[in-house]
């Protein structure tokens, strides 16, 4: 009985972590539960994968569907394969009435991919052999067995992957999805015979390339040494730093921590959860434009060392001509740091109706006239003065330049080129511009509640006054997206350009980018640097020298470090309901990242 009891703990206590938040757990605890997933993924066997579709790869081309055929312990399995990529779940319980899965099938008509997982017992049942077998002949299918393996001979005529695990538990339910997606790999061989097909030494080894959703113990933190970030955070929303906090823990490519706190506002009662969006402000830099400039910049498309007039070619009557790309990219190039661009609307720039006059939406019932960017906003960036070139002066109008520029040289809309070429290949499901043209309000969290510009509350729309009059879309902010979205593209650069099996930069360019490049800061190109004045502890007191990420007025961060293996995410809305400087003061996002550095450090003991 008390062994019972315990599996029974155990389990739920693990569930908890990928279908609500990813606490720290008790040491021992956590310990005994990886003993149970590590004896699932040991004895998890990949058959059928002559055509190494497994891990699945090239995600943007997939649109993937998750069918259950009996299978009691769905809700978990899906919860991890959207961890990865956007699915659709249908369940055969949906479909009972019929005598056939026709109907099932017939849903299934637009997706490419097919997700089958069944419980062994179900196996026999010719109708689910027969629905597998006939979207094989058009589709990509992948089927997932739970139980005997004895079942498998009723499998023969399968010729798509076979992922069999002889545990049908809900334990299993969250390891078998990652094995599909590469978070982990395998190499278990069948040890008996177990049909004509499926014989002793029969299986398919994969490796880990996507990451993988765990336990702090499974990177060898102990759990209890993480509980400080609880007490952080939960200081940060008392003292109303802000109203609600997400963070996540990723090291060695595994995701140890991830844990939403208090709520959307003070009064809504909303609970921020794991899928959130929030407003990444000038995370924007480095996870969209700086991206796509290092892309450009491998073709042999942009040149760092070529002045901003040979691209931009209103720029060459301007200050702007001479300056070299590499000095915008560090901060160099003199710019002024922002200009309050809202400052200069005028009631004949807005209506509170859309029309061809007035087509750019800023907010809800505001809208910007057309070509106010091109009338009023970008002259004043091209004539503005140049008072500090070759001295390090933070400023946003670098990157409404390298918007300019790399949107030139492509001959696509940075939000698209994001998007198409790294954004949705990587798996990224909430991550981009304009968020309230793909996601409910609810999904999103509100931002500030501005009484001296749009007077309304911002609500999935751009916290920063320049990037909303140009329409939502900028170089230096306006991107939104999921902590989990942010993990996987900073994964991608600590992995040094790899991702699920693709590779999307050379090292070299990372390392290039991501490194020391300023002589006057402690900048690399695009990205910001853990600074090597002691007394500032940025980003935190313990941050190593190869640190690098960014920062986001709307009170998020993103940092990588490679020496931990680190990726650090932490997600708030600090300026709701108005701007407040608490989160910076009270150090909250250096004083998590500082127990995340001890715990690492520490280890296991």
């Amino acid at each position: 009985m008390k062994k019972n009891n315990l599996a029974s703990i155990i389990t739920i206590s693990f569930i908890a972590v990928f279908t609500w938040s990813a606490c720290a757990q008790e040491h021992k605890q956590n310990e005994q539960i990886l003993t149970v997933v590590n004896n699932i993924t040991s004895n998890t066997v990949l058959l059928n994968n002559h055509e190494q579709i497994v891990p699945l790869k090239n995600l943007d081309k997939k649109n993937i569907a998750s069918v259950s055929l009996g299978f009691s312990n769905q809700t978990v399995f899906d919860s991890l394969l959207n961890k990865y990529t956007k699915i659709t779940s249908f369940s055969s319980v949906d479909y009972q009435n019929s005598t056939t899965l026709n109907d099932l099938e017939d849903d299934l008509k637009y997706f490419n991919t097919v997700v089958v997982s069944i419980p062994s017992a179900a196996a026999n049942d010719v109708r689910n052999t027969n629905f597998i077998l006939n979207i094989a002949r058009n589709k990509e299918v992948i089927v997932a067995v739970f139980g005997d393996g004895r079942t498998l001979g009723s499998l023969d005529a399968i010729k798509t992957p076979i992922v069999w695990t002889d545990q049908n538990t809900p334990m299993a339910a969250t390891v078998i999805p990652q094995i599909i997606f590469g978070g982990i790999g395998i190499s278990k061989k069948l040890a008996n015979n177990l049909s004509p097909k499926y014989t002793a030494g029969s299986g398919f080894s994969t490796t880990a390339s996507r990451l993988k959703y765990t336990l702090p113990e499974d990177a060898d933190v102990n759990a209890d040494n993480l509980k400080g970030i609880d007490n952080i955070a939960n200081e940060a929303i008392k003292a109303q730093a802000t109203p609600g906090i997400v963070v996540l823990v990723a090291k060695d490519g595994k995701v140890i921590f991830n844990k939403a706190y208090g709520n959307h506002t003070y009064v809504n009662g909303i609970p921020d959860k794991l899928t959130d969006i929030f407003d990444l402000a000038s995370v924007t830099k480095t996870t969209a434009t700086t991206p796509v400039v290092m892309r450009l910049v491998e073709q042999n498309k942009l040149n760092l060392d070529t002045s901003i007039g040979a691209y931009i070619p209103k720029a060459r009557n301007s200050p702007m001509n001479e300056i070299k790309v590499r000095e915008v990219m560090l901060h160099q190039a003199g710019f002024i740091p922002f200009i309050p661009f809202h400052d200069y609307v005028k009631p004949g720039d807005y209506s509170r109706d859309s029309s061809a006059v007035y087509p750019t939406k800023v907010a809800d019932n505001y809208y910007i006239r057309k070509n106010f960017f091109k009338d009023v906003m970008w002259p004043k960036m091209l004539n503005s003065p140049i008072k500090t070139r070759g001295k390090y002066v933070y400023s946003d109008i670098s990157m409404y330049v390298m918007k300019d520029i790399v949107e030139r040289i492509s001959g696509i809309p940075l939000n698209q080129y994001a998007a198409d070429n790294f954004y949705k290949p990587l798996g990224m499901q909430t991550a981009g511009f304009l968020p309230r043209n793909r996601f409910s309000k609810d999904q999103i969290v509100p931002t500030e509640q501005d009484t001296y510009f749009r007077k309304t509350l911002l609500e999935g729309y751009v916290h920063d006054q320049g990037a909303a009059l140009a329409g939502g879309i900028s170089g230096h902010a306006g991107l939104f997206g999921s902590a989990n979205d942010v993990a996987i593209i900073y994964q991608m650069l600590l992995n040094k350009g790899t991702y699920g099996g693709q590779q999307y930069f050379k090292p070299e360019t990372v390392q290039s980018f991501t490194s020391k490049q300023s002589n006057v800061s402690r900048r690399g190109l695009g990205f910001d640097r853990w600074d090597p004045d002691l007394t500032k502890k940025y980003p935190s007191e313990l941050a190593s020298a190869q640190t690098y990420g960014h920062t986001g007025y709307t009170g998020t961060c993103v940092w990588v470090d490679p020496s931990r293996g680190l990726v650090y995410v932490f997600l708030s809305n600090r300026v709701h309901p108005t701007v407040s400087e608490k989160l910076g003061n009270m150090k909250i996002r250096g004083r998590i990242q500082d127990v995340i550095n001890k715990a690492i450090d520490s280890g296991i003991k």
